[in-house]
């Protein structure tokens, strides 16, 4: 094989690679792709997560409701019905508070009126950021998932 040849199969154009122009195009178009799909992802969880805590604060309020039934009563906390154990998404216990025997307001959550949001009893996760204050305007209340007029309402405290 002569030396002519064998250079022009070395330097053929359909072995030619990438530029560096093209590359850096690629990687810049992943880049806007990537932009795009990590925060659609991150809010896809987070309303996941939402809707799971929704149902677990449903199947916790009926359950509360069928002790209340059989015992005229409400329970003194979760532990009483088998829920103490239950996590919220976010890896926190839910928030149980009975109004029975409670002393003023201050523990009960309220709107933005400071008026409770619920006549019986509290239930509630602490959200995301796993703090939470009584009014449900505190900024640290907004990501809450909470159960409002007395279980007609069940959702983020931010859309209350």
């Amino acid at each position: 094989m002569n030396s002519k040849a064998h250079a022009t199969t070395i330097y053929s154009p359909s072995l030619r690679g990438f530029t560096l122009v093209e590359l850096m195009v690629a990687v810049g178009i992943f880049a806007i792709l990537a932009a795009i799909a990590i925060p659609s992802y991150q809010s896809f969880i987070q309303r996941g997560r939402v809707a799971h805590a929704v149902g677990d604060i449903i199947t916790i309020a009926t359950v509360i409701g069928r002790y209340n039934t059989l015992n005229n009563s409400l329970p003194p906390d979760l532990a009483t019905i088998g829920f103490d154990t239950l996590l919220d998404p976010w890896g926190q216990p839910y928030v149980y508070l009975s109004f029975a025997g409670l002393n003023g307001k201050g523990q009960m959550r309220k709107d933005k009126n400071l008026v409770p949001i619920n006549t019986q009893y509290d239930l509630y996760s602490v959200g995301a950021d796993g703090q939470s204050k009584p009014p449900l305007t505190v900024p640290v209340s907004k990501d809450d998932v909470i159960m409002a007029n007395d279980g007609n309402y069940i959702g983020l405290a931010s859309n209350y």
